[in-house]
């Protein structure tokens, strides 16, 4: 009897993969703030920002700001990035110094650039109220559909 296999199969099958976890969230809290600053920050500059949830993963979780890169690449195994477009319902256009300036052809430099910086700010309140309250997650080719709580 020494010879049979253990109880629940081959001596030979490979264990099977644990599962992502991914499927355990139901919801994550995004802050307004944050949403805006990563998409602002993606769509101004080279760098990446996005929401990132941490394992381990549970039904609610909390989706912080982070900037993609640099980073000790063990210090975020396993983490899940959420690209800030996906949390914005029809991202608006951002607001160009250029088209600020078009605008107010006749204004001196120091109306201009409060001029923008309205412009930017109002931009900023649009992507704030815009915020999604579902986003689709897909993690090696499976989508998972998540509730979005947002703070603030």
């Amino acid at each position: 009897m020494a010879d049979e296999d253990p109880p629940g199969g081959d001596a030979t099958e490979k264990p099977t993969e644990e599962p992502s976890g991914i499927e355990r969230i139901r919801s994550i809290a995004v802050h307004r703030e944050d949403v805006a600053t990563a998409l602002e920050a993606t769509l101004r500059t080279d760098r990446h920002v996005v929401l990132r949830i941490t394992p381990p993963f549970y039904g609610r979780m909390r989706a912080r700001i982070h900037e993609v890169g640099g980073e000790d690449p063990t210090a975020a195994a396993g983490s899940i990035h959420v690209d800030p477009r996906d949390l914005v319902d029809d991202v608006p256009p951002y607001p160009e110094v250029d088209e600020t300036a078009q605008r107010y052809p006749d204004a001196d430099l120091a109306t201009r650039r409060e001029r923008h910086f309205e412009a930017v700010e109002e931009w900023r309140v649009a992507v704030r109220e815009a915020v999604v309250d579902r986003v689709v997650i897909d993690r090696d080719g499976t989508a998972h559909e998540i509730r979005v709580a947002v703070l603030g």
